[in-house]
């Protein structure tokens, strides 16, 4: 679909329907639609049911509606509808889409001025607030769950294939020499599988390594973008991919995060994942280990900084002033010291608080927990290049199944890698035009 139609159904000036009874006596209902499954599911619930609890004026309602594209999808039809929620979670990829269909949106800098207490936005971490504000600085979206990729590794099945429990891989070479070890001792039927192919092993690839995704700094500093994703360094890092995949070292899970549960039955010794798939991986009981992003060892100045992924809370238009108020009064809820520091400590996100991320320091809670801070690590030590700021495409998803088709012919044998990737750029660069309406 052309981002001018996505751009067109949500800012098209519907009229929206009230989703509550707004009245003197009459509690006002703040829906909530979410894409959060298991454990990052229950505190969703969670956080609702303590906010509805701390007030008598508002009240939150939290609404699965699928995949995260499931979700943006169904906030574009509910609005076209005049039934759009009052906030949406929306995943990193669908931000270009939200920016380029601004009037209909509430920007979240202007929903928290009509809070109780001032807005300052200098109290949530500059590097998730720069991804989901435009240029001049104006903060659109509120950081809900904001992530960054790591490394899980089974402790147990490193063990049976004799590698070292307490030592994970820390480049590619490493990550794969650790999986045929696996593969080949019989520790575990596969030894390397990775959720979001697109994310973690594309956009973060590049950036973690320091190499071009696409033009105009992978599209932050303007929207007109072509890709670049078939650079040799990603050439090799997928030719490598696709022939670890022949005997089974690699297994493909699916497209987003469906290969946690290959790692999650013990089928797979390692993984990939958004340090927000922590909360399953905790509450399965597995003997497990963290280490950060792998990087390629050829790569000049790796490792550099990963990118925010996980999703933002985007607040639609045409509300009224009393449930922007409920918005904001739940924003600046979530917005606590003790409520971000837990949800960090809990759940693998980032704290999107500069006070909730010194609370957890002075606690001793990284002390007993060293993984934790990784994902913050990787995001913070380095300050980003033209290379590392983010991908923000007007179409990204789209991109991103594009990227999938390719990869997925690359894995099952039926293209090379440097065919997969040059087609994922001539079909994307096409794509991106055609959404620009070029």
């Amino acid at each position: 679909m052309k981002f001018s139609a996505i751009a067109g159904g949500l800012a098209g000036g519907i009229t929206l329907t009230l989703l509550t009874t707004t009245s003197s006596f009459a509690v006002t209902e703040i829906q909530w639609w979410h894409a959060m499954t298991g454990a990052n599911n229950e505190v969703v619930e969670t956080l609702s049911k303590e906010f509805n609890e701390s007030q008598s004026d508002y009240k939150v309602v939290p609404v699965f509606k699928g995949t995260y594209p499931e979700t943006l999808n169904a906030g574009i039809a509910a609005f076209r509808a005049g039934q759009a929620p009052h906030i949406m979670q929306v995943f990193d990829a669908g931000t270009g889409v939200m920016m380029g269909a601004e009037a209909a949106i509430k920007p979240v800098a202007d929903v928290l001025s009509m809070g109780a207490k001032p807005f300052d936005k200098s109290q949530y971490l500059p590097g998730i607030v720069a991804y989901y504000s435009k240029p001049d600085g104006t903060m659109l979206s509120f950081p809900y769950n904001s992530s960054s990729p790591i490394l899980y590794y089974n402790k147990d099945i490193f063990q049976k294939a004799g590698l070292d429990v307490n030592t994970p891989p820390k480049t590619w070479k490493e990550v794969w020499d650790a999986a045929k070890k696996i593969k080949t001792s019989g520790a575990a039927p596969c030894g390397f599988t990775s959720t979001w192919l697109t994310w973690i092993q594309t956009e973060n690839f590049a950036a973690w390594n320091n190499v071009s995704y696409g033009t105009n700094e992978n599209g932050i500093a303007g929207t007109d973008v072509e890709l670049k994703i078939n650079a040799p360094l990603f050439v090799k890092h997928f030719q490598e991919l696709a022939d670890l995949a022949k005997d089974g070292t690699f297994k493909y899970g699916g497209r987003t995060s469906e290969a946690k549960q290959l790692f999650l039955a013990g089928e797979c010794g390692i993984m990939t994942e958004s340090s927000g798939g922590l909360g399953d991986v905790v509450k399965s009981g597995m003997n497990f280990g963290n280490g950060m992003l792998p990087y390629d060892e050829t790569a000049q100045g790796a490792p550099q900084n990963t990118t925010p992924g996980g999703a933002s809370l985007w607040v639609f238009a045409n509300k009224s002033d009393e449930e922007y108020k409920g918005v904001a009064a739940f924003f600046d809820f979530l917005s606590q010291t003790p409520i971000q520091a837990r949800l960090h400590q809990v759940s693998g996100y980032l704290p999107v608080t500069l006070a909730a991320y010194e609370e957890t320091k002075k606690s001793g809670f990284y002390d007993k927990n060293p993984a934790r801070e990784l994902p913050i690590k990787q995001m913070l030590e380095k300050a980003p290049t033209e290379n590392s700021k983010g991908v923000r495409l007007v179409n990204l998803p789209q991109v991103r199944d594009i990227e999938n088709e390719e990869f997925e012919k690359l894995l099952a044998g039926q293209q090379t890698a440097q065919q997969a990737l040059d087609n994922a750029v001539s079909r994307g660069n096409a794509a991106i035009q055609q959404a620009l309406g070029n």
